[in-house]
């Protein structure tokens, strides 16, 4: 790795589905000390599920909005690790996105709708609000033979830590298509005469069943929802129904969920990943 002179100092947050069992991340930790000792690095998360892109992209989409402009996210979900898959680097509006090409940013590029004021021209003219590279500048690599089970720590890391102290995008790599990003198709929910139709996009730890419908639509309005033959009522908290009872309501995150007080729906109603749900608007 360069001996690079540290320059503007930026926070760098990491999620993985590593768990805390092995010492995975603290080798990643350690890598990223190396380069700048002095680098503030956040963990988002480590307890994505194993290989659960589809967790790691909504986990990512739904917490960079809370962090300064500027912040580099490394987020290490990566079944495809060794294999042709890209490695890149995406600069958008509100920050960097360091990691495997495999729709895990797609949930947080959707939302950039913001044109940065530093993409390429390139990218401006094609009406991308982002520009992304091939990380294929192995002087930013841990090693130019990185290990084919661990890029976290021979490419992403280091790539991470060096553009959390100043390094440029255009530096670490081969400018690719925006286009060209691999998206993870959730499905998009669509309106009908009564509501709007969607899916569920997560499950978090409590068995709470998130949609992909955003609380936009039921904002001032009386709802409920539809799902596992149930009709739910559309609540503003928890407490609105009796323990043990569903409910649904608007997350923190934004979007319209299904939930139990003080209980765990996805157990309750066994409704997984991608299952249809109905909100119906009254």
């Amino acid at each position: 790795m360069p001996k690079k002179q540290i320059g503007e100092q930026r926070l760098l947050t990491l999620l993985s589905d590593f768990g805390d069992r092995d010492v995975y991340v603290g080798i990643m930790k350690g890598v990223i000390a190396q380069i700048n000792p002095r680098l503030t690095v956040v963990d988002l998360t480590h307890q994505i599920p194993p290989q659960d892109i589809a967790a790691a992209r909504f986990s990512l989409m739904n917490a960079y909005r809370y962090f300064p402009v500027g912040t580099v996210h490394v987020a290490v979900v990566d079944p495809g690790v060794g294999s042709k898959r890209r490695a890149i680097a995406v600069e958008f509006a509100q920050g960097f996105l360091v990691g495997p090409d495999n729709g895990i940013f797609s949930g947080v590029l959707s939302q950039s709708l913001a044109m940065s004021t530093t993409v390429t021209e390139r990218s401006r003219s094609a009406g991308y609000a982002y520009a992304a590279v091939e990380l294929t500048n192995l002087n930013y690599w841990r090693t130019p033979q990185p290990s084919k089970t661990f890029h976290g720590r021979d490419i992403f890391a280091p790539v991470g830590a060096n553009l959390a102290s100043g390094v440029s995008l255009k530096e670490l790599g081969q400018e690719i298509d925006p286009a060209s990003l691999v998206k993870l198709d959730i499905g998009e929910c669509q309106q009908t005469t009564t509501g709007v139709v969607g899916c569920i996009q997560y499950i978090d730890n409590f068995g709470n069943l998130v949609s992909n419908i955003a609380g936009s639509y039921v904002q001032g309005k009386t709802w409920s929802v539809q799902a596992a033959g149930l009709s739910i009522p559309g609540c503003e908290t928890y407490s609105d129904v009796k323990v043990g009872e569903i409910i649904a309501i608007v997350g923190s995150h934004g979007w319209v969920e299904i939930a139990i007080n003080s209980g765990n729906a996805h157990s309750k109603l066994q409704l997984n990943l991608q299952e249809t749900l109905q909100v119906v608007l009254s």
